[in-house]
Order: C-alpha cells, then structure tokens, then sequence
C-alpha cells in the first residue's frame, strides 16, 4: 500500500475505534468496574475480533457473512447477552467489591477474552466498518499479502492504543471516586448504558 492510503486507513479507522459504541462501551465498564484488572486480556479480544473481520474482507468473505446470516445473528445475540451480563454486575455489585482486586483474576483471561471477541463479531459497527467501509478507503482487489500484513499493524497499534486510552482514563477517575454512594451512581449509570448497548447489538439489523 502507499503511504498515503495507509494512513487515510489508520485515521479512518482510528476514529472508528474511538467512536462512543458497545466496545468503547464496554471498556469503559469494565475500567470503571474493575480499574486495569485484567485490560490486556479484555482488549486483545476486541483486536483479534476485528483482525477475524479484516481478514473476512480482504479474502470476499462479506458473500459468506450474508449467505451465513444465522451464524452472525447469534454471535451478535451471545455479544449482547455479554453487555447484559457486565450491566448486571455493575448494578448489582456494591462499591468496596468493585474497589478490591478480583481474585482469580488470570484464570479468567480466557473468559474475558473470549466476551470481548464475541462482543467485536456481533457488533454491527465492526461489521459495517469491515463490510462496507474498508473497501472504500482500500482497494481489496489490488491489496497484496504485505499491503494485508501492513494494515494489520495498523490495527494492532491503534485498536490497543485507543481502547488503552479509554480504560486509563476511566480507572483514573474511578481511582478518584472515595464516596460509596457516588461510586454506586456511577456503577448503575454505567450498567444503564451497558444495558442500553446490548439491546441496540441485539435489535440492529
């Protein structure tokens, strides 16, 4: 790829990554929740996932995405089913729970990854991005195996980068919260919004 339509990509793609959705959404959650417990894992399911998406779009998988719809229905509905459950916890946790490190926290890596990653394939912004997006910022027809591996580092730098970003400013102002009962508002508001997410993953067509 030249210079330039790697970098229209990295910004167009940068401001997709940061764009309020389920994912922002959902780090934010769980920053708020948890602090950094357990973000590398977290977000390097959200990298992955959108790495499963580029790889669809360069190899013309888009057909097999809407020849296999049933499939992508699901993994959106178990995505949702996950913003649920991080709103449920958020709302049912109390503030001196959420403020103690959780225990067992490296035994569930794999159960964070794995939401996060679940959330990514049934997020229909991803899948627009990827589908519909990408292929007008980059010609996939002319795009070479280093032009492929060269957007890939792209989006293993941003995506890291951006959701980073987002979950440091949220454990900051998270670490700064020392009154119970604002930290419970904060909680449910957040949950409130989680919930709201899962139900837009859920009904969006």
């Amino acid at each position: 790829m030249t210079l330039y339509g790697l970098t229209a990509f990295a910004l167009v793609y940068a401001l997709a990554v940061a764009t309020p959705g389920p994912g922002v959404a959902a780090v934010l959650a769980r920053a708020i929740g948890h602090g950094a417990q357990g973000a590398a894992a977290f977000i390097a399911g959200f990298l992955v996932g959108d790495l499963l998406w580029l790889t669809c779009a360069v190899s013309g998988l888009a057909v097999l995405a809407k020849s296999a719809y049933g499939v992508f229905v699901a993994v959106r509905y178990l995505g949702a089913a996950y913003l649920l459950y991080l709103a449920w916890r958020l709302w049912r946790a109390s503030p001196g729970t959420l403020a103690r490190p959780p225990r067992g926290a490296a035994e569930r890596s794999w159960r964070l990854f794995l939401g996060s990653l679940a959330l990514t394939l049934g997020n229909p912004k991803t899948m627009v991005f990827f589908l519909a997006v990408l292929p007008s910022v980059v010609d996939l027809r002319r795009l070479t195996l280093l032009g492929y591996g060269e957007i890939g580092l792209v989006i293993v730098c941003v995506l890291p980068a951006v959701l980073g970003s987002y979950t440091l400013c949220a454990a900051r102002a998270r670490a700064r919260l020392s009154q119970p009962a604002t930290v419970r508002w904060l909680q449910r508001g957040t949950g409130a919004v989680m919930a709201g997410a899962a139900v837009a993953v859920a009904v969006t067509r």
